[in-house]
């Protein structure tokens, strides 16, 4: 039985379709990416971002994006979780760990009525609108034709099934190192609740 999720977004650029250590993705649907080759799927539930490979044909890649690629800074990451916190409070989300860096996002979530599909909308969605109204929202001048700002989201995520109460305290570890890895300090934020078994 799922008992909750270790789920994983990135910022816009991050992680292309077609990055050279793999993706979970199945079509490139960018024609100016789709030059440096087919979207590569892998079909292993296990992390590949340490998998060695060509760092410069990524780089490469990332430019010839219709926008540079978003690297949140501190006082957006703060607006992140401000979104975070307003999605939690709506809807009852239990979060157990969060990490929120410059170019992606980390939190153990307890499973819900809503899908885990829907619980990462929503935390998207409410990150991008406090992002919009603290005037900090990386894409502020894009508007689309829908009238709304170019999303500083890549559109899916990663969504690890924990089902034991083992695997969320081994998720909750690797979310709560995840910013010493990249030199960064712990982080604690208000809306995240001890997981007590």
């Amino acid at each position: 039985m799922v008992l909750g999720y270790h789920v994983i977004f990135t910022a816009y650029g991050f992680w292309l379709p077609n990055d050279p250590r793999g993706s979970w993705s199945d079509l490139v649907r960018s024609w100016e990416l789709a030059r440096f080759g087919p979207a590569t799927k892998v079909g292993v539930r296990r992390s590949v971002a340490g998998v060695r490979h060509d760092w410069e044909a990524r780089q490469e890649a990332k430019g010839a994006l219709r926008y540079l690629p978003v690297s949140f800074c501190g006082r957006q990451c703060v607006a992140i979780a401000h979104g975070f916190k307003r999605a939690i409070e709506r809807s009852g989300f239990l979060i157990y760990a969060c990490s929120i860096l410059p170019e992606h996002v980390h939190l153990v979530i307890a499973r819900h009525t809503y899908s885990v599909e829907r619980v990462r909308q929503q935390l998207k969605g409410e990150a991008a609108k406090a992002l919009r109204a603290e005037g900090l929202h990386p894409f502020a001048g894009v508007v689309q034709r829908n009238n709304q700002l170019h999303s500083p989201w890549a559109d899916e995520g990663w969504d690890v099934y924990l089902n034991t109460d083992d695997d969320i305290r081994r998720a909750i570890r690797y979310v709560d190192e995840n910013p010493v890895k990249e030199g960064k300090r712990r982080q604690a934020w208000s809306f995240v609740v001890p997981f007590d078994v």
